[in-house]
């Protein structure tokens, strides 16, 4: 498991609208940026828990005016570090693992089966990030 006062051999940020077409291009970044790294976990797995991530801020982190964040870290161990930051303080749902009835609802009980963390906490200021762990290539 990462040490938390470690800082990350690489660190990414990139900003995106709050529209469902920056899952789409989350996705295209990611992918990109992990095999430019030459990180060996799972790339899909990763793809996937940033387009939930991503999905997630883009239905339930909108407000007005304001982006998402996306930011990839790396950690010694090789352990990728995925944070997406919203807007908004609250998180609904968190708590019963984000499942829901219907079609939709399930993203973070995705996250949660694919890495071995998932958090979120309070942003200074305003909103917050919501951060999952994922291994490197076991």
């Amino acid at each position: 498991m990462t040490n938390p006062t470690a800082l990350p051999t690489r660190n990414w940020f990139a900003s995106y609208p709050l529209t469902p077409a920056s899952a789409r291009l989350a996705r295209q970044h990611v992918r990109r940026r992990l095999g430019a790294w030459g990180w060996q976990g799972d790339l899909d797995d990763a793809v996937l828990v940033v387009s939930e991530l991503v999905t997630n801020a883009v239905r339930h982190g909108k407000v007005s005016g304001h982006h998402l964040w996306l930011r990839l870290a790396l950690a010694e161990d090789d352990e990728l570090i995925v944070d997406v930051s919203d807007p908004r303080r609250e998180f609904p749902g968190f708590e019963g693992g984000g499942i829901a009835s219907g079609e939709g609802g399930r993203g973070l009980l995705v996250v949660r089966q694919l890495g071995h963390g998932l958090e979120w906490f309070l942003r200074d200021g305003q909103g917050k990030t919501v951060r999952a762990k994922l291994p490197p290539s076991t």
